[in-house]
Order: C-alpha cells, then structure tokens, then sequence
C-alpha cells in the first residue's frame, strides 16, 4: 500500500513563513484598482485632474482609468487625492461616500492595505449633457474633419479626371 502526505492549505502557507521576501505594490495598481472600482457611481461624471493634467485624454481617446487618481502607497497604508467632476442636482456628499466606501472595501479585498485617506475635491459640477457634450475629444474633432476634407479632394479629384477624360490626351 502506497503512502501518501497531504498538506492542507493551512499547512502548506505555514512552510511559507520560512520564505523571505516582500509583497508591494505600485501607485498605478492601486490607482487601476480605484478606477475601475468608482466606474459605476451615480452622480460621478469624471474623476479629472483639471484641463492641464487632462490634456492626454483630451487629444488621445484614451481608457485610462487612473487620470486624475493620486496615491501614497506605503507597505500597510494607502492615501488617495483626486479631483472630480460631479453630476449636477445630486447628493454630493452620498456620492463621496460611496466612493469612501467602495475604495476602501476593493483596496482591501485585492491588497489587504488599509485605507487610511481619501481625499476629493469637486472641480466642477455639471448636468450629465453639458458633460457628455464636452466629452468629444480634439482627436474626434481633427477625425470628422479630416473624413470632411478627404470627401472633399476625392470629389475634386474625379472632377479633374472627368475634365481630363473629356478633352483628347494627344492632338
């Protein structure tokens, strides 16, 4: 009969005491962790750094959820500062509240770091269509113009051929 050892999880995570090493993690984690996390909120339009610091996102279309995002990671503890545009006519006060409680909760659950701070600054506070009216990027704009202006040539460009095509090429 065959002799079999079997450790459970328990014990196998204890021979890993024995093991040195660290465990860390890089601001733009925990700032992906924040901004896929507050994604959902009602009454959050942007969390925004302001027109210079969101300058990359208004040339580019970008999905980066960390813009406007700042952290201070530290081995137990993190600190959060962000900027944020909020929906006009809503509970601000409930709306950074949930964004409290949701930070804290999904930095905990993927890190277990203790969110010590989180501080935000409403920038500006808007109805949810001036905000999606603003959201067209200058790369959308530079796009429908160029598509406008190579609509254009193309059309003159079959004018030309068609003037040239009438008139004999050798006399």
């Amino acid at each position: 009969m065959e002799n079999k050892t079997t450790m459970t999880n328990t014990q196998a995570a204890a021979g890993t005491t024995n093991v040195r090493g660290e465990l860390t993690y890089e601001d733009k984690v925990i700032q992906k962790i924040i901004g896929i996390a507050l994604e959902n909120i009602d009454g959050l339009l942007t969390v925004d750094g302001g027109f210079f610091s969101n300058i990359k996102d208004k040339l580019v279309n970008s999905d980066d959820v960390t813009a406007g995002i700042n952290t201070e990671v530290g081995k137990k503890q993190v600190a959060v500062d962000m900027d944020i545009v909020a929906e006009y006519g809503k509970d601000i006060e409930k709306i950074y509240d949930e964004m409290k409680g949701l930070i804290i909760e999904e930095v905990k659950k993927m890190t277990h770091l203790d969110v010590v701070e989180v501080n935000v600054n409403v920038v500006d506070i808007k109805t949810r269509a001036e905000y999606q009216d603003e959201s067209e990027t200058v790369q959308d704009k530079v796009s429908n113009a160029a598509e406008s202006t190579g609509k254009f040539a193309s059309r003159q460009t079959d004018k030309a051929r068609n003037a040239m095509e009438s008139e004999p090429r050798v006399q």
